[in-house]
């Protein structure tokens, strides 16, 4: 995954971990693309002091991460559930003329979706 995404979802996962300086800086960093210089400049701070409380946020997300593995998990659940669809859409074909089975099946996704 790539870092600017991971870091992403680090951050909703955790951000309340975090404090409201690091996640703000975060946010604008990774989510709104600003630079260190316009992240500097919207909150008073120098370039390299954003560049700190940047370091210092991702390191306490993937402390977090590393201790609780949440997105590890988050990600794992999703690739069964896709796997879970496949296999249902296999079923589907296999089953076509037979609406009560489709029925189920149909019924099945849609609580599957719910979990995504």
């Amino acid at each position: 995954m790539e870092k600017n995404v991971e870091i992403s979802v680090l951050c909703q996962l955790y951000g309340k971990a975090l404090t409201d300086k690091q996640y703000e800086v975060l946010t604008d960093y990774y989510n709104n693309d600003l630079s260190l210089s316009e992240i500097a400049e919207n909150n008073n701070i120098t370039r390299q002091a954003v560049r700190d409380i940047i370091k210092k946020g991702e390191n306490k997300l993937y402390e977090l991460e590393d201790n609780i593995s949440l997105m590890k998990k988050v990600l794992n659940e999703e690739k069964i559930i896709s796997k879970i669809e496949n296999e249902l859409d296999e079923i589907t074909k296999l089953t076509n003329s037979n609406k009560e089975v489709v029925t189920k099946i149909n019924n099945i996704k849609k609580e599957l979706k719910k979990l995504n």
